[in-house]
């Protein structure tokens, strides 16, 4: 039962991990990268519709993006999804393609994104301690209810905290490459 609560536990901080690093992609950086779009949603005869699901991405230089969608009738409604979209780029039609350049970023922008990143990070960190804090009141059940001896109990609770330093660990290495990647010019 010792087991199945640290498997889980390890599971739920792996996702966490994963979920930051997601967000963290999210987040542009002066370069182009089509995971910038990855929240996109178009709205799609009349249906909300992730931007992977219409349309293929190219980077054909460090500053553009392109956006080539699979149903041509749809261009108008990614042009405006990305218009609307927080990226803060502004797309170009050209009937075919849809071109989006990446501007690039300002000092205080920069420094408005690290502050973003940081946030999500601490988000991600707030989480992972929020998984650890639910395993641990489950081992200390187990322990309670006679299921597991106090020494196991104590066993666990010291792999919990490993488990749980080394997400933490794991999230504050994605951010300081984060955040050195917004603050390279």
């Amino acid at each position: 039962m010792i087991e199945e609560t640290l498997l889980e536990a390890g599971e739920k901080m792996d996702k966490a991990v994963e979920v930051a690093k997601d967000d963290f992609a999210s987040i542009r950086t002066g370069r182009a990268n089509p995971a910038l779009y990855n929240k996109v949603i178009v709205e799609y005869y009349g249906t909300p519709t992730p931007l992977q699901q219409l349309a293929s991405f190219g980077v054909p230089d460090a500053r553009t993006i392109l956006i080539t969608p699979y149903d041509k009738t749809a261009l108008r409604d990614i042009e405006k999804a990305l218009s609307d979209s927080e990226v803060g780029a502004n797309p170009s039609n050209d009937g075919n393609v849809i071109r989006v350049t990446i501007p690039e970023l300002t000092k205080e922008r920069r420094k408005e994104y690290v502050k973003i990143v940081k946030g999500k990070g601490e988000d991600a960190k707030v989480s992972i301690r929020s998984i650890r804090r639910k395993a641990k009141d489950s081992l200390d059940k187990l322990v309670k209810d006679g299921e597991a001896g106090e020494d196991e109990g104590a066993r666990a609770e010291k792999e919990l905290d490993a488990l749980t330093k080394q997400h933490v660990d794991s999230i504050d290495e994605l951010l300081k490459r984060k955040e050195a990647e917004l603050l390279e010019v």
